[in-house]
Formats: C-alpha cells, structure tokens, sequence
C-alpha cells in the first residue's frame, strides 16, 4: 500500500495486523532451517512485532524494515531498549545489540546496508502489499539476499471478491510464480484460521487459510 495508509494506521492505532503473541509457525518451523549460531535474518515490514523478541532471544541478529517511525519508537519504548540513532541514506536506523531496525522505506534498503544475511522471515510483508507490489518487492528480495538464504514465508488465502485487503489473499500458485525462479518453495503447513479470527467472519469469509513455506535461495 500507499506510505500514507500504513502512516495513517499506525498514528490512529489501527494495528489489528499486530500480533500480541509471537507467532506459532516461527515457533515451530524456524529450527529446522537448521541455521548457524548469530545468523542475521531479515524481517521486512516488521512492525514492533514479538517476533523479533523471540528470535533475538534464540541467538539471532536482527533486522527489520519498517516504514512507520511510531511503530519503530513503540517497539524500543516497549521493550525499555535505548536504540543508537543514524542516518543512512534514505533510511534512519535503530541499533541496540544484535537488533537494527531500518526506519523507511523498504525498497530503498540496499544489499551493502543488510550486509550478510543468511534468513528471511515473512510473516506479515508479502500479505500486506496489492499485486502489483508484490512481484516489486520479491524482485528486491532477490538482489538483497544471497544464494543459500534459507527463511519461512507465511501467507493469508481467503476468497477476496469477499473482502478487500490488507491483508491480501496470496495464493499457493502466486507464491509459485514469484518466487519459484529464484527458490526453493517448500509448503509445510495449512491451518484453517477463520474461527479464530472473528473480525473476518464479520466481514463475510467463509474460509481462511494460513499457508506456511520453507524457503532456500538458489
């Protein structure tokens, strides 16, 4: 979506999209990457998201992108962290231990800013962009991330003549036609969601899946 809409979301509070719980998938699935002690892993549009809680207490080195500063400044308040502040570039980046998080715009981040990073994490980013976003941003994916890059995707699969996203209904042949050409795409689980989620019951869905996909570069 437009930088505006998710600016507007985040100054009024409507973060629906925020989990209050560290997401189940991440949990269960990220072990079996099989990834090294202190890898760097990346997580676009991340929100303040307690996922990037949980893998920083795994040992890992973070980075996420986020495009609105209040989201940003509620995730270090939140957690009582005191970020080290730089500009670079185009983008303004929040550094405390093994977290940097990347305040801007997502396509402006360049692969010398991510440096060498070996996972992805995509919970919340492929979903929250309109069709003709998405191949744009797994096209930047691409040029960031190296051959070996190992990561999990999940996606939202939903009839969306019913209701209008974000987030998007993504469907398993789109995850193959953006991503096959570069990776490995490994489905792993599909969880029929919509009984707990009410919010989009009441908005006319009969069905929702959660789709979760192992993912290797190359």
């Amino acid at each position: 979506m437009h930088a505006e809409f998710w600016q507007r979301r985040w100054a009024r509070g409507e973060i629906g999209f925020h989990a209050s719980e560290v997401n189940p998938y991440l949990q269960r699935y990220w072990a079996t990457l099989g990834l090294p002690e202190q890898a760097r892993v990346l997580l676009p549009l991340c929100g303040k998201s307690l996922d990037m809680v949980w893998l920083l207490g795994q040992g890992y080195r973070v980075v996420g992108v986020e495009l609105a500063q209040a989201a940003v400044e509620a995730f270090f308040s939140e957690h009582a962290l005191e970020p080290q502040i730089s500009q670079q570039g185009e983008l303004t980046l929040y550094r405390a231990g093994a977290l940097e998080i990347y305040c801007g715009d997502f396509f402006a981040l360049s692969a010398e800013q991510l440096g060498e990073c070996v996972a992805l994490y995509d919970r919340a980013a492929l979903i929250a962009l309109p069709p003709e976003m998405r191949r744009r941003y797994v096209a930047h994916l691409n040029e960031l991330l190296p051959v070996g890059c190992q990561g999990l995707l999940v996606t939202l699969v939903y009839d969306q003549a019913l209701m209008n996203g974000p987030p998007f209904a993504v469907e398993a042949d789109e995850v193959q036609d953006l991503l096959a050409s570069a990776w490995k795409i490994e489905p792993v689980e599909s969880s029929d969601v919509l009984d707990d989620n009410w919010k989009f019951v009441e908005r006319g869905l009969k069905r929702l899946q959660e789709q979760v996909y192992r993912l290797r570069k190359g």
